[in-house]
């Protein structure tokens, strides 16, 4: 018997990547989102679309009926904006989903929660899945992923995985690398020290991956796995790298700690007491990034769910500027 998955936040970047992993290893995908026309292109023999809401309790009821399993995609992902915008979209979304599945008794159910709640002012190397904070405040998004994650206790009933995806490129990448080749042409990019901090990036396709196998690994559930390429690299060697191949200029402005924290800090105050609509130029998240090493620890999902990247950074960053090149 094919499964049927529900893929929540399929219109999105990483939903259609995950559409396409599921319908190659023969499942039968409903992709659920708000976007009625990517949603139709995504149609074939294998994939159905369903227009709805995330914030709609009784459309996330509707998508999960007849449904063996669910990927939980979908979310508001900015580094800006209201609590209640947050609330809706990925704390009430995710108890809209955690119900459907307890009503339709969902045989698994993959959440793509996010590695953004481990963010604190400091170095920070091979972070394990247990290392997460019970409270973290730096925004309003990673406020929203550790509130939903926290719902999870509350449906033991319903067999779940939670993945924390690091820092997702690919093509299609509306996030990443096109605020980078803006900012470098704009002012700059900040360069903080010599710019050798660490980070950690995923290809998309090792994402959707991840996903796939967490929904077959009988062993998985219950658990919460860190997702990365598995090879961190220094923030000015993924710039070069990105920007060279796509045949941008690199500008780098160097710019003391100190100054940047309180400029992030201050842009934050302005926009919060003024109420200024759009994101800061620079907000404490982004400060963050820049100022320190951030790596995660995959050995439990290279263990537990045998995940083994099938992308490197170098042939994913490749395929984008090829990619970039067409257009």
């Amino acid at each position: 018997m094919m499964k049927k998955v529900l893929v929540t936040g399929a219109t999105g970047f990483l939903g259609k990547y995950v559409v396409e992993e599921l319908v190659e290893h023969g499942y039968q995908v409903r992709a659920f989102g708000r976007n009625s026309k990517v949603g139709r292109s995504l149609e074939n023999t294998s994939v159905s679309f369903f227009q709805g809401d995330l914030t709609n309790a009784d459309d996330v009821t509707e998508a999960c009926k007849e449904m063996d399993l669910v990927v939980h995609a979908g979310a508001l992902s900015t580094v800006w904006g209201p609590w209640e915008d947050f609330y809706q979209a990925n704390v009430l979304g995710t108890k809209y989903v955690l119900e459907a599945c307890r009503q339709v008794g969902m045989q698994r159910l993959v959440y793509v929660s996010s590695p953004s709640i481990y963010a604190a002012p400091k170095d920070q190397l091979a972070i394990k899945e247990s290392d997460a904070p019970e409270v973290n405040n730096l925004n309003n998004y990673i406020r929203s992923k550790l509130a939903s994650e926290r719902l999870f206790k509350d449906y033991p009933d319903v067999p779940s995985i939670i993945l924390r995806p690091r820092g997702l490129f690919g093509i299609g990448d509306t996030s990443i690398l096109p605020r980078v080749i803006n900012l470098s042409q704009k002012i700059g990019i900040p360069l903080i020290g010599d710019g050798r901090q660490l980070m950690d990036m995923t290809c998309v396709e090792n994402v959707a991956l991840a996903i796939r196998l967490a929904l077959e690994v009988p062993e998985a559930k219950g658990e919460v796995y860190n997702i990365t390429n598995g090879e961190p690299k220094a923030f000015r060697d993924l710039l070069e790298e990105s920007l060279t191949g796509l045949g941008y200029p690199i500008k780098y402005r160097k710019i003391p700690a100190s100054l940047l924290a309180g400029i992030a800090s201050s842009l934050e105050f302005l926009y919060k007491s003024l109420n200024l609509k759009g994101e800061p130029p620079l907000t404490r998240y982004t400060y963050y990034l820049l100022r320190y090493s951030q790596t995660l620890d995959i050995s439990k999902a290279e263990r537990e769910l045998g995940y083994r990247p099938k992308i490197s950074i170098s042939e994913g960053i490749e395929q984008y500027v090829q990619d970039y090149r067409k257009h």
